[in-house]
């Protein structure tokens, strides 16, 4: 026998979403030029008692569709019966990258430096009104999903606001290889939470336009961690790995144009003048060497094997001091 409900109804664009329910909305959000009406796909899973709101979305970047299948997953483990709270979950947010398999809008803007965006905008401010507005408004927390962009490939690794007692608190719990103390950027989703005493974390892993089964395993695992620590559903899964926490993360670049050849590995440790890689002109002759200006652990490496000065190919997260980060989020 199913446990009787014990709350009202959820209510998510004047639909209701009894307790122990789950919903697929689609959620209209904009009109086409042919007049087809474009919607965003939600899915509320409302408990049956009484309990906080954890709000997922991935694709905000609409190539970064790793996000998608960490979501699907993470769904299969929610029992809206035996769940305390409500889980909102948005596996893509920006459906007009994700249709043309691109990270911006086709204003040529990137959602996640668009917020809080304006009821009277661009189509990408409205976009990101409207999320704040009807999504993040209701939550207690959110985990926003991100991969490596512009043919770059990351670890999996939570990027957040360490110095904030109960976001470092839910990121621990994650239980992702690696946490990173991560600058916010303006306009970001994470920045206007932050500024709204939202926890936000902001999970990395993987690379554009690619499924990455590891790092979907680690997203799932994760989120299922996040609701045992906001006491929502289930217990905590013991962390199969150390976590490696870093006070900051910045990339190396290049000096040179040419080819690029790396000779450090995703996740590999580091020391300080180790060397990173080589660059070679197009006839196969060494330019430079790049080593490393500080010790610490690789989180992201570019794919692209020709390079031009001044390019990043080497993301270095520390925890021997502070640095300027550089993020993909």
């Amino acid at each position: 026998m199913s446990p009787r409900p014990t709350r009202p109804p959820f209510i998510l664009n004047k639909t209701e979403i009894l307790p122990s329910t789950t919903q697929h909305l689609d959620v209209p959000i904009s009109v086409l030029s042919t007049g087809t009406v474009l919607s965003v796909p939600v899915v509320v899973a409302h408990g049956n008692e009484p309990g906080k709101t954890l709000v997922v979305s991935a694709a905000i970047h609409g190539d970064e569709i790793n996000g998608v299948d960490i979501v699907q997953k993470f769904l299969t483990h929610v029992r809206p019966r035996w769940l305390k709270g409500t889980v909102i979950a948005v596996p893509v947010v920006n459906v007009f990258g994700y249709l043309a398999r691109s990270r911006y809008m086709p204003d040529r803007r990137d959602l996640n430096r668009s917020f809080p965006g304006s009821a009277n905008g661009s189509l990408t401010g409205r976009i990101a009104h409207w999320f704040l507005k009807e999504i993040i408004s209701k939550a207690d927390v959110g985990v926003d999903i991100h991969t490596g962009s512009d043919n770059r490939v990351n670890v999996p690794q939570i990027r957040c606001n360490l110095e904030d007692p109960e976001t470092a608190r839910l990121a621990t719990a994650f239980g992702a290889p690696i946490l990173v103390q991560a600058r916010l950027r303006a306009n970001s989703l994470r920045a206007v939470a932050s500024m709204r005493g939202l926890p936000m974390l902001v999970f990395e892993g993987g690379e554009a336009l690619r499924f990455d089964p590891c790092v979907t395993d680690v997203g799932v695992r994760g989120l299922r961690r996040v609701l045992a620590a906001m006491d929502m559903m289930g217990s905590a899964e013991p962390l199969s790995e150390p976590v490696f926490v870093a006070t900051g993360s910045a990339w190396a670049r290049v000096k040179h144009g040419g080819l690029w050849y790396p000779e450090v590995v995703l996740g590999q440790d580091l020391v300080k003048g180790q060397v990173l890689g080589r660059v070679t002109d197009i006839y196969g002759h060494m330019r430079t060497k790049l080593v490393a200006s500080w010790g610490g652990r690789v989180i992201g490496m570019t794919r692209m094997p020709h390079v031009s000065q001044g390019d990043a190919v080497v993301h270095i997260a520390t925890n021997e001091g502070k640095l300027r980060s550089y993020e993909d989020e």
